[in-house]
C-alpha cells in the first residue's frame, strides 16, 4: 500500500509560489476547492491528521464514499499525490509541517513559527512542486 505520509518534516512553500504572504485559499461558488477543503480540515485540527487522512477524506467527501478500510486501500494501492502537490503550499503561502508521528499543522510563509521550522537542523526539508517548468 502506498502512502503520502512524512515524518519529521517540513514542506516549505514552492520555488514559484507567486504571493510571499499566505493568503486563506478563495471560495468560487457553491463548491468548495481541494485547497478550500485541505486548508479548514488542517488549519481547524493541527496536528490531528496524518497527510493520507486528509488526501483520503477529502477524495471520499469529495466522491461519495465512505471513510472505511476498504475504499482506502484501495484508494492507496496505487501512489497519490502527497502534499508536496498541495495548493497550499504551491500557491497560498502556506508551509506544512509533518511531526514524528506523520501528523500535520500549516504555517504562513511571513510567521515566525514558518521561519523556526524553516530553520530547524533537526527535520528533514522539501520543498513544494512547483507549479511551472524550470
Amino acid at each position: 500500500m502506498h502512502t503520502t505520509n512524512y515524518f519529521n518534516t517540513f514542506i516549505e512553500i514552492a520555488e514559484d509560489c507567486p504571493i510571499g504572504a499566505a493568503e486563506v485559499p478563495p471560495q468560487k461558488g457553491e463548491a468548495k476547492s481541494v485547497a478550500n477543503m485541505q486548508f479548514e480540515l488542517i488549519a481547524q485540527n493541527p496536528y490531528k491528521y496524518t497527510a493520507d487522512e486528509v488526501i483520503f477524506g477529502i477524495h471520499a467527501l469529495r466522491n461519495g464514499l465512505s471513510n472505511n478500510e476498504a475504499e482506502r486501500a484501495a484508494f492507496f494501492s496505487k501512489g497519490q499525490a502527497c502534499l508536496r502537490a498541495s495548493p497550499l503550499a504551491k500557491r497560498y503561502a502556506w508551509g506544512i509541517h509533518h511531526d514524528a508521528e506523520g501528523r500535520v499543522a500549516i504555517f504562513p510563509a511571513e510567521s515566525e513559527d514558518y521561519q523556526r521550522l524553516a530553520a530547524d537542523p533537526s527535520l528533514n526539508h522539501t520543498k513544494a512542486m512547483r507549479s511551472k517548468r524550470a
